[in-house]
């Protein structure tokens, strides 16, 4: 079977004879473009970074963030195009709004990333929309303790303990299958998520970029924010002596 579309990728319910849905398998592809976003669920809480690609130097620095907040305890981060992330971003923002206006409490992780992934899988199944470009890293924090799922354009949704996706998703899951998460703390992984996005970032392709991390733990008082700027500067620190031993020495 050609891996071609060759009519086959006009709508996204349409099946090739082969059995693929072939706007999906592009939507995954604008994922793959993207700047690589990683989670780590650790011991004591969750740690989220994102590699965000700055193609321009005229670009105000900490603008068009890839982690956002959804509510107190839940954080994402997202990978693919921009737009269709912060749709779902809004969505899964309305999606827990609901939840706690009819149930009086916080929405759990997993009930989320359900909700939200049936949103996504939604727009797979009807030729008058497109797949979102986009895939979401969602970190929680409740009773139970930290959680951590991720949710694909094609609308699945797992649980992991740490996850990787964008360009860089091969090499980073294979440093963070390195790490013993349950054993590591939010401090220490903080600087491992920063290390590994300086492996994975590609100078010779992609100049610049920034390090955007963020965190649900106790110091946050279970509430995901971004990590505050003296952690988040000895992690770069970190991870640049990871990368040049040497220099730093000099």
């Amino acid at each position: 079977m050609t891996s071609i579309g060759t009519g086959y990728d006009l709508a996204s319910s349409t099946y090739s004879p082969d059995g693929r849905i072939f706007q999906v398998e592009y939507a995954n592809k604008a994922v793959e473009n993207s700047g690589t976003a990683i989670g780590l669920r650790c011991k004591d809480g969750i740690v989220l970074a994102i590699e965000k690609l700055v193609p321009s130097k005229l670009l105000v620095p900490g603008g068009n963030k890839r982690t956002q907040t959804v509510d107190y305890h839940v954080g994402v981060a997202t990978a693919g195009l921009l737009a269709d992330g912060r749709h779902l971003v809004g969505r899964a923002r309305e999606e827990a709004a609901h939840w706690r206006s009819t149930y009086k409490e916080p929405i759990a992780g997993k009930q989320l990333a359900d909700r939200l992934s049936s949103y996504v899988q939604a727009y797979t199944l009807y030729s008058s929309v497109r797949p979102f470009g986009s895939a979401v890293i969602l970190g929680t924090f409740d009773h139970t303790g930290p959680a951590l799922y991720m949710i694909d354009p094609a609308g699945n949704f797992f649980g992991y303990r740490g996850i990787a996706i964008g360009k860089g998703k091969q090499l980073a899951k294979t440093e963070i299958e390195k790490l013993k998460l349950d054993e590591l703390s939010v401090r220490d992984a903080v600087r491992e998520a920063a290390r590994i996005l300086h492996v994975v970032h590609d100078e010779a392709k992609d100049k610049d970029f920034e390090l955007e991390l963020s965190w649900i733990c106790e110091a946050s008082k279970n509430r995901h924010v971004m990590v505050p700027a003296d952690i988040a500067a000895d992690a770069e620190q970190f991870a640049q002596q990871a990368l040049n031993p040497d220099e730093m020495e000099d």
